[in-house]
């Protein structure tokens, strides 16, 4: 098995579209994936690039994907944020996560960032033991807070 982590390119959305449906479902979210092949083409590859994404390749196939963005802290400065670590379920257990996310703490290391956040499941016990042996701190006193683009618009229309 020959394992190859690469920035990502262009014509690899499709791919990485593909796995960020797998962890969806996953995530008892199936439905929940609203962007596109040309979303991702467009917002990270663009003139002004969103997100800057590794990708895991087995025998030329793209098995994992580890896509972060820039981010500031009013405590810290610069930071990164990891927004998915994803590696394709047949796949799991031969380490390209944690190759994946030495990539992502070399490049995060490289910018001279303060910090990288990221998300967990509080039920994705194999993802919390995984980030907690590799000295991440999970912090299970805080909560995650989003405002889908519903919310968005109701905000707007009561100002």
């Amino acid at each position: 098995m020959e394992l190859i982590i690469r920035d990502s390119k262009r014509e690899d959305m499709p791919h990485v579209l593909k796995l960020i449906k797998e962890l969806a479902i996953y995530e008892k979210e199936p439905d929940a994936v609203e962007v596109t092949v040309e979303d991702l083409q467009n917002d990270g590859f663009g003139e002004h690039p969103q997100f800057h994404c590794f990708v895991a390749e087995i025998n030329s196939q793209i098995e994992g994907i580890a896509l972060v963005y820039n981010r500031y802290s009013t405590w810290k400065g610069r930071a990164i944020h990891l927004e998915d670590l994803i590696v394709s379920e047949k796949m799991r257990g031969y380490g390209i996560g944690s190759k994946l996310l030495d990539e992502v703490v070399k490049y995060s290391h490289s910018l001279g960032v303060k910090r990288i956040n990221w998300e967990v499941l509080d039920w994705n016990e194999p993802a919390i033991k995984f980030y907690e042996k590799n000295g991440a701190n999970v912090m299970r006193d805080w909560d995650v807070v989003q405002m889908n683009e519903e919310g968005i618009k109701n905000y707007i229309s009561n100002l």
